[in-house]
């Protein structure tokens, strides 16, 4: 059975997609920790990051960087975190998350938006992503 994230790849789920290209997909985090939090995920479904094959390895983090600067030039931040956890869906994925400090990620708090916020701000993200 599908993973929830590559439903989403096939266009079964919709999504507040930030960046896409042939191998990779970014869009922002349902239950976010804080606004601009990003899922970036290999369109190819893997369970465990590290099973990866090395240059689908490399290449999801270098999408997540491009990534990581289109969300800091849209949301007031001292940095992005990044993050894999691995465990909450079985599909290789990489948390952004917009820092202000240290103890501002806890996975434990998500935030609810409303889907007008998420539809503006997954729209002002893309307009930075180069």
């Amino acid at each position: 059975m599908p993973t929830i994230f590559t439903r989403i790849v096939n266009g079964e789920i919709p999504c507040h997609k930030i960046a896409e290209n042939d191998q990779f997909l970014a869009f922002l985090d349902i239950a976010p920790v804080v606004k601009g939090h990003t899922l970036v995920i290999p369109k190819k479904e893997v369970d465990y990051i590290f099973d990866l094959e090395e240059s689908l390895f490399l290449g999801l983090h270098l999408f997540s960087k491009r990534v990581a600067a289109a969300i800091e030039k849209t949301i007031h931040c001292e940095r992005i975190g990044q993050t894999v956890l691995g465990l909450e869906v079985p599909h290789a994925h990489i948390h952004l998350v917009p820092l202000l400090n240290i103890q501002f990620i806890d996975f434990n708090k998500r935030q609810s938006m409303e889907q007008a916020e998420f539809v503006a701000l997954a729209e002002k993200i893309r307009t930075n992503f180069v």
